[in-house]
């Protein structure tokens, strides 16, 4: 029906959330064969990145409303930046895990859009977030690649991002024995 009156631009909003990945693939090679037969644009939007990652030209990752990365597609999937789009990333399922194996979930809450945390919203479910992510919004940034652009002030993959999820010094493994689980 979207495409009955010949649109130049055809906005897919999940054009294929709950379908076998069979039927998806046949939903997405129909939209792509009619994007090219009638010289339509076509923006996708979906929160499985392994739907767009052979079909989309560029992506834009958007949490809580705004945009957080922006990149040509071979870019994103190969330096991303921010902590969503990896979140995003590790819960594509893998077509060489064990059958039945669980999804990576992406911990915690969405913010409140209507009254929004202050500093950076995903900072409430950010494994690499610091005091300065909970006060002050990071712009949004060029990085080295061209056509790069990311929003957050501990980039995904550098130097900043590391110490969070390392074991602090002070940790102290569990007690020996069969309460301590060894």
């Amino acid at each position: 029906i979207a495409i009955a009156c010949g649109p130049k631009l055809l906005f897919a909003d999940e054009p294929t959330t709950a379908l076998d990945v069979t039927v998806q693939a046949q939903i997405l090679d129909l939209l792509q064969e009619q994007q090219r037969e009638r010289y339509m644009a076509m923006i996708l939007v979906t929160h499985d990145l392994g739907v767009v990652a052979g079909r989309a030209d560029d992506i834009a990752v958007m949490y809580a409303g705004r945009v957080v990365e922006t990149a040509p597609t071979r870019t994103l999937f190969r330096a991303m930046s921010h902590p969503y789009t990896e979140a995003l990333m590790r819960s594509i399922p893998k077509l060489s895990a064990p059958s039945h194996t669980r999804l990576t979930a992406i911990g915690g809450r969405p913010p409140d859009i209507i009254n929004p945390p202050k500093g950076c919203k995903f900072s409430t479910r950010c494994p690499y977030v610091q005091a300065k992510c909970r006060e002050e919004e990071p712009p949004l940034q060029d990085s080295a690649e061209p056509g790069h652009a990311f929003r957050c002030w501990i980039p995904v993959g550098t130097p900043e991002s590391r110490p969070p999820l390392e074991p602090t010094q002070h940790a102290r493994p569990p007690p020996a024995g069969p309460e301590g689980g060894r």
